[in-house]
């Protein structure tokens, strides 16, 4: 079973969300949490798999919340109404594994409950590309990055939204050999997809 827990200030969408989860065959809700504060003491408490943490709550926001969690075991989904995107980045740095929006079709969002508890890094559409058209932060000085020159200005270019074909043009080889790149990238980053490497770029300065 994947063990969830809630945190949202609004009473009604913690009881939506518990109705609808608790029907999964391999999901169950083990608490909820009023604000960031409660949510922080609980994954203390109960050690839950995965948090769907709203980002405006009293006491203790949503962004604060997760920089106490950091070194959690627990996967942490933003679900959250707030539309303005620059949120989606500082989120992210701070450990979210995922960026969702509350009005996720129900079924998606189970799906990203279990893709987030199997290790994969899960945005909104709208929300990967805010991350992936910001700007890198100040002061965010690039991590180490296990790639060889070539393939660190692939990661770059993935992280800038390029195609295979986009990749191969700016750097004047055949695309082939970008799919090779690309391959070698993900694996060496421990990454499933575009989407996460490019958020390893962004969340080390190397976008």
């Amino acid at each position: 079973m994947i063990r969830v827990l809630i945190a949202d200030d609004h009473p009604v969408v913690r009881q939506g969300l518990r109705t609808f989860l608790d029907l999964q065959d391999d999901i169950t809700v083990v608490g909820e949490a009023a604000d960031g504060a409660q949510a922080v003491e609980l994954v203390g408490e109960l050690t839950p798999d995965v948090l769907l943490l709203d980002l405006k709550m009293p006491v203790l926001d949503g962004l604060g919340a997760l920089e106490r969690l950091t070194g959690a075991a627990t996967r942490v989904v933003v679900l959250t109404s707030v539309s303005d995107r620059s949120d989606v980045g500082p989120a992210m740095r701070a450990g979210a594994s995922g960026f969702l929006y509350k009005d996720v079709d129900p079924s998606a969002l189970v799906q990203a409950v279990r893709a987030v508890h199997n290790g994969q890094v899960l945005l909104a559409p709208e929300a990967a590309e805010a991350m992936l058209s910001a700007p890198a932060p100040a002061g965010v000085v690039p991590g180490p990055a296990p790639l060889p020159e070539r393939e660190r200005e692939v990661l770059a270019l993935i992280a800038a939204g390029r195609s295979n074909r986009e990749i191969a043009r700016s750097l004047a080889v055949a695309e082939k050999t970008v799919k090779t790149h690309v391959s070698n990238v993900l694996m060496k980053l421990g990454v499933q997809d575009r989407t996460q490497a490019a958020l390893y770029a962004v969340r080390h300065g190397l976008a």
